[in-house]
């Protein structure tokens, strides 16, 4: 009878190939079946061996183009059939990723898991551009939310952001007006300082900084894209020497 394959959760940061961990970049190396997002960057998927099977499930216009469910069901089948799967997220699997999700639906069928973390975008994207989340003069609560989801307007941030706090929006691009009328009726004032980042951590990054009740004009001004974080937060003031080049910057 034939044995069944592993299914590996893995992070593969945010698109540096110098910023995955060891056992991520070995795991690449020799996999015979990736099931990669979008977000995972040609570079790293270059580190794969040349007979693999690479299977992308990548979003494309606002959906994948296999809904979860049949994604779990992928990994199940492939692990069932005896291969050992490495399936690859941008970021870190746990945050945001859906791993959760896919390693509830290995156990169920019996197919043993292991989960490689990853460097967050968060963490990504605060090391590229000097931006300390939790620097101590500025904040010592940061919180990270899905600025695209099922119910923004009905979700409750109050008192994520605000002075001594810094708040991560990911997936925030498409809905960042909603997202700066929610956070300034929750009572966060118009001029905290913010901070977009377009493509953390990669060559063709992008930061543009500006007040709360400028995020929409920022984003279409700007032609942001995704993947891109919004930092809220004093933190973002701070170190504006930054080595990322703002808009301005770029426009000169």
């Amino acid at each position: 009878m034939q044995s069944q394959g592993t299914i590996y959760l893995v992070g593969a940061g945010p698109g540096d190939p110098d910023l995955l961990t060891l056992r991520a970049a070995r795991l690449i190396e020799r996999a015979k079946v990736i099931v990669h997002d979008g977000l995972v960057s040609a570079e790293i998927l270059a580190m794969a061996r040349p007979d693999a099977r690479l299977i992308s499930v990548a979003k494309q216009r606002s959906r994948h183009t296999l809904p979860q469910d049949q994604i779990n069901a992928l990994l199940v089948r492939e692990a069932q059939a005896g291969r050992d799967v490495v399936r690859l997220k941008g970021g870190d699997p746990l945050i945001f990723g859906r791993g959760g999700e896919e390693a509830e639906d290995a156990k169920a069928a019996g197919i043993a898991v292991e989960i490689v973390p990853g460097i967050s975008a968060a963490n990504g994207a605060a090391a590229a551009t000097h931006i300390a989340l939790t620097h101590r003069d500025a904040s010592s609560i940061v919180s990270f939310v899905a600025g695209q989801c099922k119910g923004l307007s009905d979700q409750n941030w109050s008192g994520l952001a605000g002075k001594g706090r810094t708040l991560v929006i990911y997936m925030g691009v498409k809905t960042a007006p909603q997202i700066a009328e929610k956070l300034m009726a929750d009572g966060l004032a118009p001029d905290m300082p913010l901070a977009v980042i377009e493509n953390a951590a990669r060559a063709d990054m992008r930061v543009v900084r500006g007040p709360l009740a400028e995020l929409p004009d920022l984003v279409k001004r700007e032609a942001i894209k995704s993947p891109a974080l919004i930092v809220i937060g004093e933190v973002t003031a701070r170190d504006s020497h930054t080595i990322a080049k703002t808009a301005l910057e770029a426009a000169t």
